[in-house]
C-alpha cells in the first residue's frame, strides 16, 4: 500500500496499482483483505493459550487497548494536519482493522470452533441477504450503487455526511461493511488454527493451495449474483480475496517452512515487523509533502518534477517515485530492525 499510495503523479499510474472503480478486483484490491487475513492468522497463534479455558479481564483490556490505539491512529491520519472536528472522517483503513479485530477476538475467545465456522458463514450470508433485500428508505432493495446501498444509508444516518469519505454520501470503510470484513479475519484465523497442527510438508502446502482455489471459484461464482466489490466488501469479494490469500500462504509455507528458503524473505521481515509504523509514518509524511510548498509546487510534486519526470515517460516516472518512497522507508525500518526497535500496538 505504500507503493500504491505514493505515485509521483496520480494521472499516470499503471492500472494494477489502482483500485477498481467499483465492481471488480485489481491486485491493489487484494492488499487490505490480505492484511485482515494476516490479523486472523496471527490470532490463531497469539490466542492459542486460551484454548480450553476462559480469558481473564486483563486479556479483554488488552484487546480494547489495541482496538483504541488502532482506531486512534486512523483518526490521526484522517485529520492530519488540520484536525477540523466538524469534518473529520471517522472511519478508515485502521479503524476497520480495529473494529474487525475487536469483533473477531470476542467471538474467538467465547465460541467453539464449530460456532466460529457458523458465525463466519452467517456473516457472509446475512450480509448478502440484508444488503440485497432490505430496502433503503426512499430507495429500493438491492441498490448497490455508491450512494444507494444500505451501508451508505446507515453511515449517513449514524455518522453524517460531513464525516464520510471525501465528505460524500458513501464511505468505503463503512460500518455495515465491517461485518463481512470480520469474516475475512475469521477465515484467516481458522486457516491459521488448522495450519498450527500440520506437518511441514508439501502436502500441507497443496491442501492450502487447493482450499484457496475452491474459495476463488466460490467467490467468482457468487460474484455472478453478488458482484465482487471492495468498497462494499461483498461476500463474494471475501471469498475471492481469502482464496488468493491462502494461495500466497501456501507458496510462502512451501518456500520457507518446507524448503527452508528463509533468506529471500528477510527484506519483507524488515517491513513486516514494523508494519503499523510504516503505514502510519508513510501516510503522515505523504501529507507533509502534499501540504508543504516549494515555490508554486507542493514538495512532493517538486521532487517528482525535478528528480524523476525528466528521465523517462510519465507513467514510469510516477512508478519510480513510488518505488523510491518504498526504498527510503525500507532503509528507515532497517535501522529500526538493526536496533531491535519494534513499535507495536
Amino acid at each position: 500500500m505504500v507503493l500504491v499510495n505514493n505515485p509521483g503523479d496520480w494521472d499516470h499510474v499503471y492500472p494494477p496499482l489502482l483500485h477498481s472503480e467499483w465492481n471488480g478486483c485489481t491486485p491493489t484490491d487484494l492488499v487490505f483483505p490480505f492484511f485482515l487475513f494476516i490479523v486472523g492468522a496471527a490470532m490463531a497463534f497469539s490466542f492459542a493459550r486460551y484454548e480450553g479455558r476462559r480469558a481473564d479481564a486483563g486479556t479483554y483490556l488488552t484487546i480494547l487497548r489495541r482496538t483504541a490505539i488502532l482506531f486512534g491512529l486512523g483518526l490521526l491520519l484522517n485529520g492530519f494536519p488540520f484536525y477540523n472536528l466538524a469534518t473529520l472522517r471517522i472511519l478508515g483503513v485502521l479503524q476497520r482493522i480495529a473494529l474487525a479485530y475487536l469483533l473477531a477476538s470476542l467471538v474467538v475467545l467465547n465460541c467453539s470452533r464449530h460456532r466460529q465456522w457458523l458465525v463466519t458463514a452467517g456473516l457472509l450470508v446475512g450480509y448478502w441477504l440484508v444488503i440485497r433485500f432490505v430496502p433503503v428508505p426512499g430507495g429500493i432493495a438491492g441498490d448497490l450503487s455508491p450512494a444507494g446501498n444500505l451501508g451508505a444509508y446507515l453511515d449517513r444516518l449514524l455518522l453524517g455526511t460531513s464525516h464520510l469519505y471525501l465528505k460524500g454520501r458513501f464511505d468505503p470503510e463503512g460500518l455495515l461493511g465491517t461485518l463481512p470484513a470480520t469474516a475475512t479475519v475469521f477465515i484467516g484465523y481458522l486457516s491459521g488454527h488448522w495450519l498450527r497442527g500440520q506437518p511441514r510438508r508439501t502436502r500441507t502446502s497443496l491442501i492450502l493451495a487447493g482450499a484457496g482455489g475452491v474459495l476463488i471459484l466460490a467467490g467468482w461464482g457468487w460474484g455472478q449474483f453478488f458482484p465482487i466489490n471492495k468498497s462494499l466488501w461483498t461476500s463474494s469479494y471475501v471469498l475471492l480475496t481469502s482464496g488468493w490469500a491462502l494461495g500466497l500462504v501456501a507458496a510462502c509455507f512451501e518456500l520457507v517452512e518446507v524448503r527452508g528458503g528463509r533468506r529471500w524473505g528477510w527484506p519483507f521481515e524488515v517491513l513486516g515487523l514494523n508494519a503499523i509504523f510504516l503505514f502510519v509514518g508513510s501516510g503522515l509524511v505523504g501529507r507533509v509533502l502534499k501540504y508543504t510548498h516549494i515555490g508554486d509546487l507542493t514538495a512532493g510534486r517538486w521532487l517528482y518534477e525535478h528528480l524523476f519526470a525528466p528521465w523517462t515517460t510519465p507513467v514510469n516516472a510516477s512508478l519510480a517515485y513510488a518505488l523510491a518512497t518504498v526504498a527510503l522507508w525500507w532503509l528507515v525500518l532497517w535501522v529500526l530492525y538493526r536496533r531491535q526497535w519494534f513499535l507495536k500496538v
